[in-house]
């Protein structure tokens, strides 16, 4: 049996395998002619002093072989002709959903709405050249999901809900990076997951699986509370007369936190559903640089470490504000859905070299807030991001640039006579945040950045930019669900999945619910036959 280990190295030191067994041997009180390998099980950075170190756990092997790591895609057998699962959605829930629909040897047919990845980045690219939005791809819809072309960030706290090592050993066996297997933060990046997505999506189609692309749901057949298949047609063609369906019973709902029509659909058919508290602000961007010297108390970042990064959280006016989605050495992208709203998230490459830092800085919002919608019942979260959403579009000039503010210029309510580079390709107008954003959010976004500049020397600075709106973190409607059985408690077969349906928040813990749900829609189906 290996022996586990904390072995505490200078940045420098961390890639020095030979090192690393001498400080194993020196802490095992062995020699290390003894020891045959040492394997990394978690990597992380501890900044908390001047001199910033990287923490390893290591397994030590002494005078035995350690088994190797199989990372080696699963062998699914042809299900071409098996019961299907209807899958709405092709962002992690509903791939991962999937792929454990081949597991368990029943046929996976997914609907997406976008479509597949290397079509989408024309797409992403007429937001950004022409600021035109196609509803139906775009940052958010279409092959991946969101996580796709936002991030690929892989850090999650819904240990939980699964097994978070399974999925991140099935992401490497599709190409990831081995060393997501280690890292504290796993981080994949948007320049990579497009061929993990790619990989994916060839081993659905290889053992007998579907997937339709640009092509939307429109209806659900329910009979005898149980379902019995889906209503569809293809995005360009918008006659209900072009509409078809397709048989199934069991249905994986997997369309993520923007899908407003989907959520349109369900309160139309009278299927139970639940407003959400969710999370609004704005992003911030710093100097990359600045944040390095913040977080690594030094004038310049040593070669051997990441571009740092940081998570900040405070309570104000009795509402939670926290850092969102951080993204170093990131881009600030323009994440809207629908023409006449904007929409700003993060992303970065998997070097995480651009000279900007950004994050998410939001206030959470709940029903009260939301009580000028309550005629939209369960929909009234969903009409408020996207009043504030459109709002922002119209006070930017209604052209997809974003209202930002100086950061100082902000806490002081001031507005900015001019605006730091930053990292916005459409562009940014200076605006005043007071005039965009409800007084609960502004006051509270005012009082924590005080606070945090207090937590962060350096991080309270006019060098910093603030633009909105940040409103996409979560959604603001719950699909609610058995918790044994995660099936909708009216309708037998209908399994809500995902950030869209309220029960997850990031690819990881997507992911592990989408597999969740297509097992039980699997079992399901198994008890159906009997």
């Amino acid at each position: 049996m290996p022996r586990n280990i904390e072995i505490v190295l200078l940045p420098e030191q961390v890639a020095n395998e030979l090192l690393i067994k001498e400080f194993a041997s020196r802490d095992l009180e062995i020699s290390i002619k003894t020891i045959t390998d040492v394997i990394i099980r978690k990597r992380s950075i501890d900044a908390r002093s001047k001199q910033v170190k990287y923490r390893l756990s290591v397994d030590v092997y002494i005078n035995e072989t350690p088994p190797l790591l199989n990372i080696s895609k699963e062998n699914y057998m042809d299900c071409s002709n098996k019961q299907p699962v209807l899958i709405i959605g092709a962002g992690p829930a509903g791939l991962f959903a999937a792929l454990r629909c081949l597991e368990d040897g029943f046929k996976p047919i997914i609907i997406e709405r976008g479509k597949e990845v290397r079509e989408r980045r024309r797409d992403l690219a007429a937001i950004n050249k022409l600021h035109t939005i196609n509803p139906n791809s775009n940052y958010c819809f279409g092959e991946g999901g969101a996580g796709t072309y936002s991030d690929g960030k892989l850090y999650t706290r819904s240990t939980k809900r699964g097994d978070v090592n399974r999925i991140l050993k099935i992401l490497v066996s599709y190409g990831a990076p081995s060393d997501i297997l280690v890292d504290a933060h796993p981080h994949i990046g948007t320049n990579k997951l497009p061929d993990v997505v790619i990989d994916i999506r060839k081993t659905i189609l290889q053992y007998g699986g579907e997937i339709h692309f640009n092509t939307l749901l429109t209806g659900l057949i329910i009979k005898d509370s149980s379902i019995k298949g889906i209503m569809v047609r293809k995005v360009d063609v918008a006659s209900s007369s072009n509409e078809f369906s397709m048989d199934g019973k069991s249905l994986i709902l997997a369309t993520g936190h923007s899908a407003f029509d989907a959520y349109e659909l369900l309160q139309k058919a009278n299927v139970l559903i639940h407003s959400k508290p969710f999370a609004l602000g704005v992003r911030i961007e710093h100097p990359q640089q600045l944040i390095d010297s913040i977080q690594y108390h030094c004038t310049t970042r040593n070669p051997h470490l990441p571009p740092a990064s940081y998570s900040l959280v405070h309570q104000a006016m009795n509402r939670g504000v926290y850092s969102f989605c951080m993204c170093p050495g990131g881009i600030i992208a323009p994440c809207a859905t629908s023409p006449g709203e904007i929409v700003v998230n993060g992303w970065s490459p998997s070097k995480r070299n651009n000279p900007f830092a950004n994050s998410g800085m939001v206030v959470s919002v709940d029903d009260n807030d939301f009580k000028p919608f309550q005629k939209n019942n369960a929909l009234m979260g969903l009409f408020y991001r996207q009043q504030i959403e459109q709002k922002a579009y119209k006070m930017a000039g209604s052209n997809l640039q974003a209202p930002a503010q100086r950061m100082m210029d902000f806490v002081e309510r001031k507005l900015s006579n001019d605006l730091p580079k930053n990292s916005y390709i459409p562009g940014v107008l200076s605006t005043e945040m007071d005039d965009l954003l409800p007084s609960p959010i502004v006051n509270s976004l005012r009082e924590s950045l005080k606070h945090f500049g207090t937590k962060m020397k350096g991080y309270l600075t006019n060098e910093a930019i603030l633009v909105g709106v940040e409103s996409r973190t979560s959604s603001p409607v719950r699909i609610p669900r058995d918790k044994d059985t995660l099936q909708h408690p009216q309708i037998k077969g209908f399994y809500p999945c995902g950030e869209g349906a309220g029960y997850a928040g990031g690819i990881i813990s997507a992911a592990i619910d989408g597999e969740n749900c297509a097992h039980m829609a699997t079992e399901y189906l198994k008890q159906l036959k009997h």
